[in-house]
């Protein structure tokens, strides 16, 4: 696997195609990067927003969750001891939300570039990131 999906590169790769830049669309579109990987905590995160109002979609979260789970393309990366404690000793001090910290750190296990438009972990310099 050569990539992890950030929360909402997986939510507009399927929602908003065209909020992601080019060079994101182009990794996202070519077959032979597939499957990509998810951090299980998005399932969560998303959810979180869809309660939270930040997000509205047409059909229940759950609903969408299932249906956005296609084999081919994603794979749900469990979150694991190993991540939960790395989320927590992430080097260079990078201190954000739990969610984020247990994205960095799936990624960051599967040696992965991780396809984000958050700023700080772009910023962050110890994980692959892929975004422009």
């Amino acid at each position: 696997m050569k990539f992890v999906l950030d929360t909402h590169t997986w939510f507009w790769s399927l929602a908003d195609w065209h909020a992601l830049p080019p060079r994101a669309r182009t990794v996202l579109s070519n077959p032979r990067h597939a499957p990509f990987g998810l951090a299980a905590i998005s399932l969560w995160e998303l959810a979180k927003l869809v309660e939270k109002g930040r997000i509205t979609l047409t059909i229940p979260v759950s609903e969408w969750i299932r249906r956005a789970q296609d084999p081919d393309l994603i794979t749900i990366l469990p979150l694991t001891g190993q991540v939960a404690i790395d989320s927590t000793t992430l080097p260079d001090g990078f201190h954000s939300d739990p969610a984020d910290e247990l994205i960095i750190a799936t990624a960051r296990l599967h040696n992965a570039t991780l396809i984000t438009a958050d700023k700080r972990i772009q910023r962050y310099g110890s994980v692959k990131t892929l975004w422009a």
